[in-house]
């Protein structure tokens, strides 16, 4: 598999895939957000650097007609003229070939919206699944997303993918694309290799003690991935409203507190399975309640088990976070997922925030490799400012818990041949 560090990209054409479906102020349709953006620079500056010339093509938001003003990439030039100067745009991702043609080294050009086109998903719109005619939709469309992703192949030398965010699906330019390059015409971005190291490195090269703290709200989001680190881990850490049905399932008393009653089976198992690996499951020990859902709710503090009648968990307490702090600090590897309270609730935010800060310290002071992803994780390391002061933030979202979870993402697989 080729490196990009290690390709010139003088003289070429290339089309890198990067993930702009970056978040807009509603009233003013200006990028509220532009981490997605900055992170695709290194790969179109080396790209540029080189002497080559560069056709960005992402989607935003999740069109149903074609096309929607209000998903088209036009909005997002300044930000990304900001950083990169003056670039061009193609009205129409499958009408570009003229715009590419005449592309000069040092030009880009930005394509409208991949997801104009239904072929790009290759997921037939408007057709309900139980429809008849659904699956025979699906496999003309699958026949029409090849032929978008050779016409899109055909712009350009040279395909980057740099859009981990999309790697866990089959679109035509995350994987499908891929198939019209040779194998030393095809290569991953800066930021998709950033990613895959740091998950890499905690799948298959973690030092020892290795510690996942998984939150959230439900189990059943988390048990692929928590199955498969307990393969790997020493410490589990659990928090978050899945707490609840852990405590539920052993016999626990947790007044109104989430509590998935299907999956209390599937708790105990975990429990057990752990139990037989030699992995200390960390649960905690007092919560913080609240009467009812809300930024301004009456709160009291209970043993985990003890949850009064009428009162729900939102929050980890001083107790568990001490606990989860001492295992972090003795950690030297952590990845976290999740956190640990409704923390977009100041009133409930200490719990994730202590996390976030054990964290961050495990990784300056012990010198421990920290891996963050998810995004409320995400959010809550940015909220505290931690974001330098950790290993690695993944923007993958569902793209690294399926890889955490020892899925092949086709994104991936296209590239390095992932079986």
């Amino acid at each position: 598999m080729i490196k990009i560090d290690d390709f010139n990209f003088k003289g070429k054409k290339a089309i890198i895939r990067v993930d702009f479906n970056v978040p807009l102020n509603k009233e003013t349709g200006e990028v509220s957000d532009d981490t997605r953006i900055r992170g695709a620079l290194p790969t179109i500056k080396k790209v540029i650097a080189d002497g080559g010339a560069a056709i960005l093509m992402s989607h935003m938001g999740k069109p149903k007609n074609n096309p929607e003003p209000k998903y088209s990439l036009k909005q997002i030039i300044p930000a990304i003229e900001k950083y990169l100067g003056k670039i061009q745009f193609a009205e129409d991702c499958n009408k570009a070939d003229e715009a590419a043609k005449n592309l000069k080294a040092g030009e880009i050009l930005l394509l409208e919206n991949l997801r104009f086109y239904a072929e790009e998903e290759g997921k037939p719109r408007g057709i309900e699944k139980t429809d008849p005619a659904f699956e025979d939709a699906k496999k003309e469309l699958k026949a029409a997303q090849k032929e978008f992703a050779k016409h899109l192949a055909s712009y350009a030398d040279v395909y980057v993918n740099d859009a981990f965010g999309t790697a866990h699906r089959k679109h035509a330019s995350t994987a499908v694309i891929a198939d019209f390059f040779a194998e030393d015409s095809k290569m991953f971005g800066f930021l998709i290799n950033k990613e895959v190291e740091a998950m890499d490195k905690v799948l298959n090269d973690a030092e020892k003690p290795f510690t996942a703290i998984m939150g959230g709200a439900k189990v059943s989001d988390k048990i692929n991935i928590i199955k498969n680190l307990l393969n790997r881990v020493d410490n589990l850490i659990i928090g978050g409203g899945m707490t609840y049905t852990f405590i539920k399932a052993q016999g626990g008393k947790i007044g109104a507190s989430l509590c998935e009653e299907d999956k209390l089976d599937l708790a105990r198992e975990i429990l057990a399975e752990a139990k037989a690996k030699g992995v200390n499951v960390y649960l905690p020990l007092d919560g913080l309640n609240a009467d009812k859902f809300d930024k301004d709710a009456n709160t009291n503090v209970s043993k985990i088990d003890e949850t009064p009648d009428g009162w729900m968990g939102l929050d980890i307490a001083d107790q568990t976070i001490a606990e989860y702090t001492k295992v972090i600090a003795s950690s030297k590897t952590v990845i976290w997922n999740g956190p640990m309270g409704v923390f977009e609730f100041d009133k409930f935010a200490k719990g994730t925030s202590a996390v976030a800060q054990a964290v961050a310290k495990a990784t300056q002071e012990n010198g421990a490799f920290t891996l963050i992803g998810g995004g409320d994780s995400v959010a809550a390391i940015n909220k505290n400012k931690l974001a330098d002061k950790v290993s690695y933030v993944s923007t993958g979202g569902g793209a690294m818990l399926e890889y955490m979870e020892g899925k092949i993402l086709p994104g991936i697989a296209a590239i390095r041949g992932d079986k």
